[in-house]
C-alpha cells in the first residue's frame, strides 16, 4: 500500500530542500576537515601531492583506483582496445565463430600478462570441473566448486598455488586471486547449467570461450553460462534503434565520473579521514554521518565505473551484460543491496531464490539468507570483519521479512487500510528511513573498519540521541520519501508501457 501515492508538490519539495541544505552543511564540515588535515603526519601515506597550483593533494588512500590509473592504466587500454578492434574483425568476418575468436585472444592475453603456469593453473580448475559437469549432479557441482573456490581463499592452499607463479609485479596478487576466483564461479555456473541440460552435455570450448572472454576474466562481472551462451551463439548480431548512440552516451559518463572522482579526491579526503579514530571523533555528528554515507557512495561510483568501462566493451562485441549496481543513495531495502550485479545475479539464481523460492516464508528465508550470506564470505575471504558483515547483513535481510510479517498481522493491516495512502507511505518512509541508516553502518564494516563503524554507531545513536539522532533520522526520512517519489513515477511508466504493449 502507498507504493502510488502522491504526496503533495509543496511537500516534495519541502523534502528536497531539507535534504539539499544537509548534504551541503555536511560537505562543508568535511570539505573543513580534509582541508586542515591535508598536512598531518598520520595522513602521509594516504595523501599525496596533487594539483600544486590549487594549493591542494590528493587522497590516494583506495589501492585499487590508485591501480586503474597508474601502473594498470596502459595495460586496461591496450588488451581492452586490442578485444575491441579484434572483436570488430571477427563480427565482420566470420561471427559465427567470434566466440572462439574471443576465447583465443583472451587465451594470449592471460597468457601474455601471467605467464604459462598461471595458465595451467585456470585450466586445471576447469578440466577439474568440467569433469565433475559429467555426472549431472547439482550437489556434487556445488561441493566441487566450492572446494575449488576455498582451495584460493583458505590458506595455505592459496598461497600454495599462487608460488606456482614466478616472477613479481605490482599487480601479480589482484590478477592472480581476481581471475582465479572469478573463473571458479563460472565453472561452477557451467556445471549448474549443464546438469539442468536434458540432453547431453556442453562441450569443454563452451566452458573455455565462456572463461577466457577477455573484458570478464579479471574483474567481472559474472555472466551466467546459460545467458553468455544465447548471447554469444547468435549468428545475425542486429543493434537496436539508438544502441551505439546509448554505448556512446555511457561511455562519455564514465568518462566523467572518473574526471569528477579525481576531482572530488583533491578537495575531500573520505578514504584517509576514517584511517585516524582520534581525528574524527573531532568531527561533528553531521560531519561524521556525511563521511560514512560518502565512503558508501564512493564505493558505488566505482564500481559503476569499473562495471560500466567493461560492459561497454561487452555491449560493443553485441553482449547484454549485467547492470551497474543500483545507486545506494536510492537503497533503502536491504534485498536490493549489492556492489557486484553479477555476484548477486549468480547468488540469487543458484542459491538464494533456489532455496527461499518466493521469499515469503520465514525458515526458508533464514536457510537462503544464510547459505547465501555463508558462500559470499568464502567469495571475499574469511576474516573477522568479513564474518560480522555477513552476519549483520543477513540479520538486515531476515529483519525485514520478519517486520514486514509482523505488520501484515490482522490488527496492523485493518489500521493500514484505514489510512490513506499518503499517510501509509508516510509510515513506511519512516521506517525505510532507520533500515537507509542499517545498511550504511553495516557495509562500512567492509569498506573501512570496524573501529570506525563502532565510533559512528556510537556518535549517532548514543552521544547524539536524541537532537542529532532523530535530526538524521528526520532528515533521512525526507531522503527516502524521494526516493519513493521516483519509484512511484517509474511504477506508473512501466504500466503505461503494459498497458500501450497490450493495445498493440
Amino acid at each position: 500500500m502507498g507504493v502510488k501515492a502522491m504526496l503533495p508538490s509543496y511537500e516534495l519539495g519541502f523534502y528536497a530542500l531539507v535534504v539539499t541544505c544537509a548534504v551541503l552543511y555536511s560537505g562543508s564540515g568535511i570539505f573543513e576537515a580534509s582541508r586542515d588535515s591535508m598536512n598531518r603526519k598520520a595522513f602521509r601515506e594516504g595523501i599525496k601531492p596533487g594539483w600544486h597550483y590549487f594549493g591542494r593533494k590528493m587522497d590516494v588512500a583506495d589501492f585499487e583506483w590508485v591501480m586503474w590509473f597508474t601502473s594498470f592504466r596502459n595495460v586496461i587500454i591496450f588488451a581492452l582496445s586490442g578485444h575491441v578492434l579484434f572483436g570488430k574483425i571477427c563480427s565482420m568476418t566470420v561471427p559465427q565463430h567470434r566466440a572462439v575468436m574471443y576465447m583465443i585472444y583472451g587465451v594470449l592475453a592471460v597468457l601474455g600478462s601471467m605467464g604459462p603456469v598461471y595458465l595451467m593453473v585456470i585450466l586445471s580448475h576447469c578440466l577439474l570441473l568440467y569433469s565433475v559437469a559429467l555426472a549431472k549432479q547439482k550437489w556434487l557441482c556445488y561441493v566441487a566448486g566450492l572446494c575449488s573456490l576455498a582451495s584460493f581463499k583458505v590458506e595455505p592452499f592459496g598461497s600454495w598455488q599462487s608460488g606456482f607463479v614466478t616472477g613479481a609485479f605490482d599487480l601479480q596478487d589482484v590478477l592472480f586471486y581476481g581471475g582465479c576466483t572469478f573463473t571458479i564461479m563460472r565453472c561452477m555456473s557451467f556445471a549448474l547449467e549443464s546438469s539442468e541440460k536434458e540432453e547431453g552435455i556442453y562441450s569443454i570450448f563452451d566452458l573455455l570461450k565462456y572463461n577466457f572472454y577477455l573484458p570478464f576474466f579479471f574483474f567481472g562481472p559474472v555472466m551466467t553460462f546459460d545467458q553468455f551462451h544465447a548471447q554469444v551463439s547468435t549468428r545475425e548480431l542486429r543493434r537496436k534503434d539508438d544502441e551505439m548512440k546509448n554505448i556512446r552516451v555511457n561511455a562519455l559518463l564514465h568518462v566523467g565520473a572518473i574526471v569528477a572522482v579525481d576531482i572530488f579526491f583533491h578537495f575531500f579526503y573520505i578514504l584517509t579521514l576514517p584511517s585516524d579514530l582520534k581525528f574524527v571523533n573531532r568531527l561533528s555528528d553531521w560531519s561524521l554521518a556525511g563521511l560514512a554515507y560518502s565512503n558508501l557512495v564512493y564505493d558505488w561510483v566505482k564500481a559503476a565505473v569499473m562495471f560500466g568501462v567493461i560492459n561497454t566493451i561487452a555491449r560493443l562485441d553485441h553482449l547484454d551484460p549485467p547492470q551497474p549496481p543500483k545507486c545506494i543513495t536510492m537503497l533503502y531495502i536491504f534485498a536490493e543491496t549489492h556492489f557486484d550485479r553479477g555476484i548477486n545475479d549468480w547468488l540469487c539464481k543458484y542459491v538464494y531464490d533456489h532455496i527461499g523460492e518466493n521469499h515469503d516464508n520465514i525458515l526458508k528465508e533464514l536457510v537462503a539468507s544464510t547459505t547465501t550470506f555463508a558462500i559470499t564470505t568464502l567469495w571475499l575471504g574469511p576474516c573477522e570483519v568479513v564474518y560480522i558483515w555477513s552476519l549483520v547483513n543477513c540479520f538486515g535481510l531476515n529483519f525485514e521479512l520478519w517486520v514486514q510479517k509482523f505488520f501484515q498481522l490482522g490488527p496492523f493491516a485493518k489500521l493500514e487500510a484505514k489510512l490513506s495512502g499518503a499517510m501509509s507511505r508516510r509510515i513506511r518512509a519512516a521506517f525505510g528511513a532507520v533500515n537507509f541508516w542499517a545498511i550504511v553502518l553495516y557495509n562500512i564494516l567492509a569498506l573501512n573498519s570496524l573501529e570506525f563503524a563502532l565510533l559512528v554507531t556510537k556518535r549517532l545513536l548514543v552521544m547524539g540521541f536524541p537532537v542529532s539522532t532523530l535530526s538524521i533520522w528526520f532528515i533521512t526520512y525526507c531522503g527516502v520519501q524521494l526516493i519513493k517519489e521516483r519509484e512511484r513515477i517509474l511504477a506508473i511508466e512501466e504500466e503505461e508501457k503494459g498497458d500501450k504493449a497490450k493495445v498493440e
